[in-house]
């Protein structure tokens, strides 16, 4: 007998190892069955279960059950990623708590370190996606720097270096100075900080003018090596091909028109640093400027490129600033500037400002040499596969931010500065020339047959940007290079399921890398799934504190609820709000569930083989098992889609709704008894239930696969294999449906009446029926006793003669309902009661709409307050619906 009380830490843990023993989560290439594959997104190895992880592998693992159950050979690969930056950070810090740096122990002591802490502590994100409920195939799991992901990346690395795809060059790259390597704009935050705006006069050659500048940045103008004005701003007009001089560097240089600079902020004039800042560097290749860098790789000024030319008139204070961290040397710059009257004014100002995701650096763009790929051609195909349908968005719309980045893409520099990651394959030899190979031996017998003779190599001391390895994930975690049978078969895959924010890091890359290798898309269809917000739809922060764990959600509530919660928010592409609250509400659906197979096995309502649904004769069966097939094909249609969200209300709608609420309630005096209606309604109630836990199991696996084998539908564990519920043959399925939704749609009517009027629940009040055909009548017959248990009726019966005064209406089909309600209640004070009611929520929603028809409003307000009041607004407005409904009862 199950549990009065519904236990999800009593079954969770013991179910998933049973799967994983017994090898249920396995894809298998030598069977004879249609592929569907998932590639995961890797989590970092260093990371922990975040509310992101929960959505995204929740919706995976909801498409990955359900292929497996309609008898695909289905295969979600699993894995995880190096997280170079994130990883070496880690073990850096626990070595600066045993008083030591990296660079002390050196390279190869500081790898054996790493390779010795992931070993140890990086599993955690794995053991806690098992915790989840995800399903992957763990015995294929894959680590990007394991040997083969590896021997795939320096193969990849040399034929794209041979195909003159990558180089070695010089540009502005994101540079953390506390980190010491370049990283990608996705480690990168841009922050809104509180500064200033310094307006700096510089003068223009050959007379006593000066033009203004206005500047976040006074330290970089010892870079400069233009200004910029508009091409259409008449002020400067005549201004544009003259030669202005920094004022403290003495260096001249010209005045340029170019559309980069905005009329409308700040003076209208800019200065141009080429060599730190992104789109002065544009500007910059635009013009054929110089790029003098003024700080080194820690972000101190240096002065050795920008001494050729300078003729500073304070050359102690120039000289001074060398080797001054940036920060101080603004300070003493405004200082200087100040004093030699070169300091127009000073303003607060607030601004955006880089800075590194981990370690709160502020970000200097710097140019350096490094290794890039050029994305541009690798571009080309993968925009063509998306504008031909070969790949789709879901939503589409993203296809929209996806051509953005492709169709303006940059080269990507794809060396990092740092020890732990895939080590660039490329040795210098002598007269500074590059042998890129597959391995050491290779590239000496590259040189030997260059030189004619042994020299002597250095590999690069760069490691490969993590978002490269993780480019061949769809075919590099399939035995690529090697011809294996999965990737024969598992490659391309069906759907990738991640977030917005890496289309162009991870989505755009796998997409140019699987067409340049693969000569194929490597996935179908993207899937992008929304920003997890709280329950007031705040985007998370620590800032905050109102980040959701969803350990601790599973801990409270079970991870079904946690699952259910996720995936009934999770409509394709939408932010979604998520909180404690919530997973308890709807930890109540897990509860229902388990109350309704409680309820069937107290009434010996058994799992029958023999049991053949078309054979069923009383029109509640019929109705059911007619309700069963719509749920099954919806449900089918909503997942093979990859609609989620509406799966899940599916199944919320047939479970709560259709079985629990009105089937078993409609059923529940007839269950006993051994005569044939009895025996029937067992039968069914054991059958669809069945029906509904296979229906339910990608979405809450644990609570179904236990009800499963506890009420004798199959073998512990042994739901995951169970086969995909179908259509059954129903015999005169209209005609049940017909015949039990009028019977709902009484009750349902009946129940909303009494509750607008304030009927005391425990009043039976009768029911009259006026202008209803011989047909309707002989239905309420049939139905009038469980119509009165379930609407609490005194009578049901037709009218005749005069309408009752002080009466209520609902109209229902072709004849009204009459609950005589005079003396029960008050009409006209009811009346009163609703007409105020109404005036009220009216003129709250008026204040609502007139607040999101503000445009100052909706443009300054933070977007949680406007999801909030656009919230409130239809909610007001369905209550205004119910009130006007209740108003027109009262006859």
């Amino acid at each position: 007998m199950l549990d009065k009380n519904f236990d999800a830490a009593a079954f969770e843990t013991r179910l998933y190892d049973t799967w994983e023993r017994e090898g249920a989560f396995a894809a298998d290439p030598a069977r004879n069955a249609k592929p569907f594959t998932i590639m995961i997104p890797p989590p970092n190895v260093t990371g922990r279960l975040h509310v992101g992880h929960a959505l995204t592998m929740t919706l995976q693992d909801v498409l990955i059950r359900f292929q497996r159950m309609i008898g695909r050979d289905a295969l979600w690969q699993p894995g995880t990623d190096h997280a170079g930056i994130a990883t070496q950070l880690m073990v850096e810090r626990e070595l600066q708590g045993e008083g030591t740096t990296r660079k002390e122990i050196g390279r190869e002591a500081f790898l054996e370190r790493v390779w010795r802490w992931k070993e140890e502590q990086g599993g955690a994100i794995t053991r806690q996606l098992r915790r989840l409920g995800a399903s992957p195939d763990w015995s294929r799991e894959r680590f990007t720097m394991d040997e083969g992901l590896s021997r795939a990346v320096r193969t990849i690395f040399v034929r794209l270096f041979n195909d003159g795809l990558i180089y070695r060059a010089k540009r502005l790259v994101n540079w953390d100075p506390a980190f010491g390597s370049a990283i990608s704009d996705l480690e990168v935050e841009m922050r809104e900080v509180k500064g200033f705006l310094w307006h700096l006069r510089y003068p223009i050659e050959g007379s006593d003018e000066v033009i203004i500048v206005a500047t976040t940045r006074p330290e970089t103008m010892l870079g400069d090596t233009a200004v910029a004005v508009h091409p259409t701003d008449a002020r400067y007009a005549a201004l544009v091909g003259r030669t202005v001089i920094q004022p403290i560097t003495g260096r001249r240089f010209p005045i340029i028109a170019d559309e980069y600079s905005d009329p409308e902020k700040g003076t209208g004039a800019v200065k141009i640093t080429p060599a730190h800042d992104f789109n002065d560097f544009a500007v910059g290749q635009r013009h054929g400027l110089a790029t003098p860098s003024i700080f080194d790789r820690a972000a101190r000024v240096t002065l050795a490129e920008v001494r050729d030319g300078a003729d500073p008139q304070d050359k102690e204070f120039f000289e001074s600033l060398e080797g001054l961290d940036r920060f101080a040397a603004r300070l003493e710059i405004v200082a200087h500037l100040d004093a030699i009257g070169a300091l127009e004014k000073t303003e607060p100002h607030t601004h955006t400002v880089p800075q590194a995701e981990r370690g709160d650096t502020i970000i200097e763009p710097l140019l350096t040499e490094q290794w890039f790929c050029n994305a541009e051609v690798l571009a080309k195909p993968a925009i063509a596969a998306v504008e031909d349908g070969r790949v789709e968005f879901v939503p589409k719309q993203w296809e929209n931010t996806y051509f953005a980045w492709m169709r303006n893409i940059q080269p990507w520099c794809i060396s990092r500065q740092l020890w732990w990651g895939h080590r660039i394959p490329a040795w210098y030899g002598p007269e500074g020339v590059i042998f890129v190979a597959e391995s050491e031996a290779e590239a000496h017998r590259d040189a030997e047959e260059h030189f004619g003779h042994p020299v002597e190599l250095r590999q690069d001391e760069d490691v490969l940007d993590t978002w490269f390895s993780s480019a061949l994930w769809p075919f590099s975690t399939l035995g690529w290079p090697e011809t294996t049978a999965e990737l024969a078969k598992y490659y391309p895959g069906d759907v990738l399921v991640t977030g917005f924010d890496i289309i162009f890091f991870w989505v755009a890359r796998m997409v140019m890398m699987g067409l340049y290798v693969m000569g194929e898309v490597p996935f179908r269809t993207v899937m992008m799934n929304g920003l997890v917000r709280d329950e007031r739809g705040q985007k998370m922060s620590k800032t905050k504190g109102n980040v959701v764990d969803p350990l601790t959600l599973i801990e409270d509530f079970g991870a079904d609820a946690l699952r259910y919660t996720v995936s009934a928010q999770s409509g394709a592409g939408r932010s979604i709000k998520l909180g404690p609250t919530m997973v308890a509400a709807n930890r109540s659906f897990i509860t229902k569930i388990w109350n309704a197979a409680r309820f069937c096995e107290m009434n010996a309502c058994r799992p029958d083989t023999a049991f053949q649904p078309e054979a069923a004769r009383l029109a509640l069966s019929r109705w059911i098992l007619d309700a069963a097939n719509r749920a099954v094909s919806e449900a089918t249609a909503a997942l093979e889609a990859y609609r989620v969200a509406e799966y899940a209300q599916i199944c919320y709608r047939f479970t709560w709704g259709d079985f629990c609420d009105w089937f078993l309630e409609l059923a529940k005096p007839g269950l006993g008894g051994e005569d044939a209606d009895a025996v029937e309604r067992r039968a069914v109630a054991a059958h669809v239930l069945g029906v509904l836990l296979r229906l339910l199991h990608p979405m809450i696996p644990f609570v179904t696969e236990a009800l499963w084998d506890e009420l004798g539908y199959g073998a512990v564990g042994s739901l995951i294999r169970a086969p995909w519920p179908e259509r059954e043959v129903v015999s005169d399925a209209a005609a049940a449906r017909d015949e039990v939704s009028w019977v709902i749609a009484a009750i349902s009517e009946i129940r909303a009446v009494r509750s607008e009027m304030n009927v005391p629940a425990a009043t039976r009040i009768p029911i009259l029926i006026r202008d209803a055909t011989p047909e309707t009548l002989a239905r309420a017959g049939r139905w009038r006793e469980e119509i009165a248990r379930l609407a609490r009726i005194s009578s049901l019966e037709a009218l005749e003669g005069e309408m009752p005064q002080g009466a209520a209406q609902a109209i229902l089909g072709e004849a009204t309902l009459i609950l005589p309600l005079a003396d029960i209640i008050d009409l006209a004070a009811e009346r009163k009661r609703l007409a105020a009611t109404r005036a009220k929520t009216a003129s709250d929603a008026e204040k609502i709409a007139r607040k999101l028809e503000n445009q100052e409003f909706v443009s300054k307000a933070p977007e949680d307050i406007i999801v909030e009041n656009r919230d409130r607004l239809d909610a007001a407005h369905a209550e205004l619906a119910r009130l006007d409904a209740a108003l027109s009862r009262i006859g």
